[in-house]
């Protein structure tokens, strides 16, 4: 088959991307991003370029749309054809063009949200919290709804996982494109000439262009920190109490800013990055005491700020708005402390009282961040009882507005993230502990390790002794598979205390992971709510309890399949546990960015889960890239919040409980089928001598623990010799890379087959929101999965049994999904996902491409005995940062 002349191209690629159904807008964005880019690669590219990236687009266009054997080794020879340095560049140019089309995807949902503009009117019947709040009230009445609402907790904890592929410098290019857009935006609408920003656009595409794609090195824990910290500092300081205030806004109408808010804040921030020590030896007890540092500065800044700011507008004379006696009484003790401040200030506010208070505050919390104990507030409920002092008397004065207006945001910010920011988590292998709790009996000389094992412990008294309790002291036991596991780490603390030590509040965590764990868990809990030290915690806590469950390694384990439905069942055995002995529980969901890992939509997955499972509190990891794709800009982090916070209210509504309750019961027999039939497929594969070698073979596993992505390793060995080996991270991201996304679906098709009733299945899909949830994921994983590529990664190993079996198992899930969900193709019920990704697949097939030539010559080198191709390296990795991002996930 020729290749296609100039014209040609422009009219294929034309009429693909004319036929994806885009807003009319967005695909405006995407013309003239696309010509800007175009613009740049002449300009700053090397001769010819420009016209080889659009050769290889029009041919993996031209391959995707015909799906002929020939369309597709054309394109393929196209990739094979370029030089190495050319195929470096147009690998970068590509990945470029997907940072782009992520930006005007994420605009035009920005977009439609300030069309919206949060109105409940506008929304579906249950996607925000206002109006998940009126269904519930309808079902168990409005004094009843109301409690809920206010007892409610959504509880986002950031992980530090390495699955973010982009470096920060790309990240803060994308956010400054944003904004021209944007402007962009502003300049159309107002008729203005849009030049001058699309002037500044190229400037900012050709940056982008120019920046290296990869880490030059490994980031550290305390980097890895104040990337996080970007997103409180942009996003999730000033989004989280808008969030509040357009719940507040629905539910009290016109008197909402008027009167005392009825919604309280029900988000509480968490992050393992500094404090998760499973498996990274990077991270330390001088580390997490550097991250908590770390975030208070922040917090403490942004709340000096806010408090400043606001004090500046209260210009509020005593005449019109007389201080209450108890603001007299603090702003005077304010000025006995800080009397030369005190005298500036009321010269620049003279008869305002509240002003000075706030500005006066103010100065106490620049105080606290600088550890000046003359000023210092001890803790933030010392600030907030001042805040208080002064909102009281502004609505006794009488000034409503003042007093439940931005000081009421103030006061939110505050009660959400205390003085600092965000709850720092620990987390440790239970065999650690079980090493260091030997050594420590056995008596004599400690080592390295014990030491510090116990210097954790006095690192999290340290914290709380400056931050407070809530900065710290959840310690989370991975792999925990006895109630002694849990036990070991109070003694663990008592033997640090032992040392001349201060012996910190902890609530310790069982992490369940493998399928034996999550079937042991309820006896595990049982036993362990007896020990003193737990029983103590829990009388001290109201009983309540939190148990994390470990999404990744179960599905690792035995399946994404399998590891759903147990998943599901050991949340139903616990939930019933903790119901029957008191107890208030809170389930922790360790899960990742992709589906192998059971990521996907959260508020989805929460309206299915078992009754009492959530029971209004609902806990999770975010990770890698999700963290920046849910919370990195403002409109989307408050409409994610809303949305998981609104399924997280109706969960507990009874019509939502008896449905998952009774569709459980109805297809307990189905789903039996379904695990057996997926584990032994599953089994059958990873099982097979010598699966996990050929795995490293014929994915990029081995390359990926090239790239700069996380401080923390990649595995836990020196080599792969068995599953046990990787982490399930590398595992999803290499399945993935490879266009075969097999953590996400393998064994489904096995045991769709099982069941064999399509009436029944079809009828399980419509009622059963456990199994549309993995049916939909799964065709997601499915759509983003090439069986041509795929096959092309098979074929660099030497086991064509294996990767018959992948292959066979591909087109039987692929079959029998698009049979259970309906229609002719998948994802054809979810039309606005469809076109996402058909329109991104030909883009990411060319990629593919040029990543399958990197790796084929570098799996000859090694069998040849001859070393790496540093060229080829790079060049595989710039093809798996584009892969990333064209995909939009990794692991």
């Amino acid at each position: 088959m020729p290749e296609l002349t100039r014209t040609e191209a422009i009219d294929l690629v034309g009429r693909y991307e004319a036929g994806q159904e885009i807003p009319e807008r967005m695909r405006a964005d995407v013309r003239m991003l696309g010509a800007l880019l175009g613009r740049v690669l002449r300009e700053s590219g090397s001769p010819g370029l420009y016209e080889d990236v659009e050769r290889l687009r029009a041919a993996t266009i031209q391959a995707y749309t015909d799906e002929t054997p020939e369309a597709f080794e054309r394109a393929a020879r196209i990739a094979d054809s370029f030089t190495t340095e050319r195929a470096d560049e147009v690998a970068r140019a590509f990945t470029v063009y997907f940072h782009l089309a992520n930006l005007v995807e994420e605009h035009q949902r920005v977009r439609v949200l300030r069309e919206r503009d949060g109105r409940p009117e506008k929304e579906d019947a249950t996607d925000s919290v206002a109006a998940a709040f009126v269904r519930l009230a309808a079902e168990v009445g409005d004094d009843t709804a109301l409690k809920r609402l206010q007892a409610m907790r959504f509880h986002p904890v950031f992980t530090a996982h390495p699955t973010e592929a982009r470096r920060s410098a790309i990240s803060r290019s994308i956010r400054r494109l944003a904004t021209l857009l944007d402007e962009h935006d502003a300049m159309l609408r107002n008729g203005a000439d849009e030049r001058r920003a699309e002037r500044r656009m190229v400037e900012e595409i050709d940056t982008l262009w120019r920046t290296a794609p990869l880490r030059p090195e490994k980031p550290s824990p305390t980097d890895e920190v104040r990337s996080v910290m970007e997103v409180f500092d942009e996003t999730l300081y000033t989004s989280i109490p808008h969030v509040y205030r357009r719940v507040d806004d629905a539910l009290q109408g016109p008197a909402a800013g008027s009167r005392a808010p009825i919604v309280r804040p029900f988000v509480r921030v968490g992050s393992w990055v500094g404090g998760d020590r499973d498996g990274n030896p990077f991270v330390t007890a001088s580390v997490t005491r550097k991250a908590a540092k770390i975030a208070s500065q922040h917090i403490l800044l942004g709340l000096e700020r806010t408090t400043t700011r606001i004090g500046r507008t209260l210009t509020l004379d005593a005449a019109t708005t007389p201080p209450s006696p108890a603001l007299t009484a603090l702003l005077q003790r304010l000025v006995n402390e800080d009397e030369e401040a005190a005298v500036e200030i009321a010269k620049r506010s003279p008869n305002e009282p509240h002003r000075r208070t706030l500005l006066l505050l103010a100065r106490r919390i620049a105080a606290t961040a600088r550890r000046d104990a003359r000023l210092a507030y001890t803790d933030p409920e010392d600030f907030l009882a001042d805040l208080r002092i002064v909102q009281d008397s502004l609505v006794q004065a009488p000034a409503p507005r003042q007093a439940f207006g931005h000081l009421q945001q103030l006061i939110w910010q505050v009660e959400t993230f205390g003085f600092h920011l965000t709850e720092l988590e620990v987390r440790q292998h239970s065999a650690v502990h079980a090493k260091a709790l030997a050594e420590l009996d056995a008596g004599g000389a400690r080592s390295e390790m014990t030491e510090e094992v116990l210097a954790v412990f006095r690192s999290v008294a340290a914290i709380q002794r400056r931050l407070g309790p809530r900065a710290a002291g959840r310690y989370i036991v991975s792999f925990t598979q006895s109630a002694q596991d849990l036990a070991n780490v109070h003694r663990l603390a008592e033997y640090a205390a032992a040392d001349g030590g201060e012996r910190p509040v902890l609530d310790v965590i069982p992490l369940f992971e493998t399928f034996a764990d999550l079937q042991a868990a309820p006896g595990i809990l049982a036993e362990i709510v007896e020990h003193p030290e737990f029983a103590g915690r829990l009388e001290a806590t109201g009983r309540r309890l939190e148990v994390m469950l470990g999404y990744s390694d179960s599905s690792k384990d035995v399946g994404p399949v399998a590891a759903t439905l147990a998943l599901y069942e050991a949340q139903a055995r616990i939930a019933a546990w903790a119901d029957d002995n008191g107890i208030e529980l809170t389930l922790f969901h360790g899960r990742g960015g992709a589906l192998g890992r059971g990521g996907g939509p959260a508020n989805t997955a929460i309206l299915g889960q078992p009754p009492h499972s959530v029971d209004g509190r609902f806990k999770l990891t975010e990770q890698g890239e999700v963290i920046f794709a849910r919370y990195g800009e403002p409109a989307i982090a408050m409409r994610h919040i809303d949305q998981v916070a609104a399924a997280v209210l109706l969960a507990s509504a009874p019509s939502i409980e008896e449905r998952n309750r009774a569709a459980a019961e109805r297809f307990a027999e189905t789903a039996a089928t379904m695990d057996i039939a997926s584990r032994e497929r599953f089994f059958s594969l990873v099982k097979a001598p010598g699966f996990a070698p050929w795995f490293a073979q014929v994915t990029p596993m081995e390359e990926i623990g090239l790239l700069a992505l996380g401080s923390r390793p990649a595995r836990r060995g020196l080599s792969v010799e068995s599953l046990e080996d990787l982490r399930a991270i590398p595992w999803v991201f290499a399945w993935t890379q490879a266009r075969i996304n097999l953590a996400g679906w393998f064994g489904l098709g096995s045991a769709l087959d099982a069941v064999g009733d399509v009436e029944l299945l079809r009828r399980a899909y419509d009622e059963w929101p456990l199994f549309r949830t993995l049916i939909d994921n799964v065709a997601m994983s499915l759509a983003k999965a090439d069986s041509r590529i795929a096959r092309r990664y098979l074929d660099l190993g030497d086991r064509d049994d294996l990767a018959a079996i992948v292959m066979d198992e591909l087109e039987l899930t692929r079959s029998w999904v698009v049979r259970v969900a309906g229609g002719g193709e998948l994802l054809q019920n979810r039309p606005i996902l469809q076109r996402a990704v058909k329109l991104r697949s030909p883009y990411v097939d060319a990629l593919s491409l040029l990543q399958l030539r990197a790796l084929r010559a570098l799996r000859d080198a090694a069998t040849a005995g001859a070393p790496a191709d540093p060229d080829q390296q790079r060049l595989l990795l710039l093809s798996v940062s584009g892969v990333a991002a064209g995909l939009q996930n990794t692991g």
